[in-house]
């Protein structure tokens, strides 16, 4: 192992960690050109790597494991860890407030699944509303109103939704959300069709 190889602390967990990488990439259904072309890895390290021949640097394994879009950590435990839920308070979730108008959004989401399903709530003062440019194509958005009433509009089409009511819209192009008649409040579900 080389100076800047990743200390695993053990050889069971090294072990693994071929396979895991294998399984990643067939889960994916990509070939190791195409590995190599997403992560800047190349294809005959990829290759070396996957049988146990050498073994990654931690800047090469975040490469992999970013175009696998697979968990870092996860390649590197023995699965030998009891099951866990992972909790984010209150305090901790990421929020913005400077898109839209009169909109705040909280990022519900872990950041792995950016890109890819999204999860988000989005609270309105009065008159608030987000218009948001098209996202690649194929993209959902699929919204759930808490509290209030809202207007979704996604292209020519429009439509009025309350407390209670959900949507499914096409976000490959111009759409909005926005307040009607007060504050609101709604879950929305981002999901790339990719």
């Amino acid at each position: 192992m080389t100076e800047n190889a990743i200390d695993t602390g053990g050889e069971a967990v090294l072990a693994l960690l071929p396979a895991r990488l294998k399984e990643a990439r067939r889960a994916q259904g990509l070939s190791l050109e195409a590995v190599a072309k997403l992560s800047g890895v190349s294809r005959s390290m990829v290759s070396q790597i996957e049988r146990g021949e050498s073994s990654p640097t931690i800047a090469t394994l975040w490469n992999l494991t970013r175009a696998l879009q697979v968990d870092f950590a996860g390649l590197l435990e023995d699965g030998q860890t009891a099951p866990r839920i992972e909790v984010l308070r209150a305090d901790q979730i990421p929020t913005i407030d400077n898109m839209g108008q009169g909109c705040r959004i909280r990022i519900l989401s872990p950041p792995e699944e950016a890109g890819r399903n999204e999860l988000y709530e989005l609270r309105f003062e009065e008159g608030g509303k987000l218009d948001s440019q098209p996202h690649k194509h194929g993209t959902v958005e699929i919204l759930s109103v808490i509290n209030g009433d809202v207007t979704v509009t996604s292209g020519e089409n429009q439509e009025i939704l309350t407390r209670g009511d959900s949507a499914r819209y096409a976000a490959d192009l111009p759409h909005c959300i926005a307040a009607k008649d007060g504050t609101a409040k709604v879950f929305l579900v981002v999901q790339d069709a990719g």
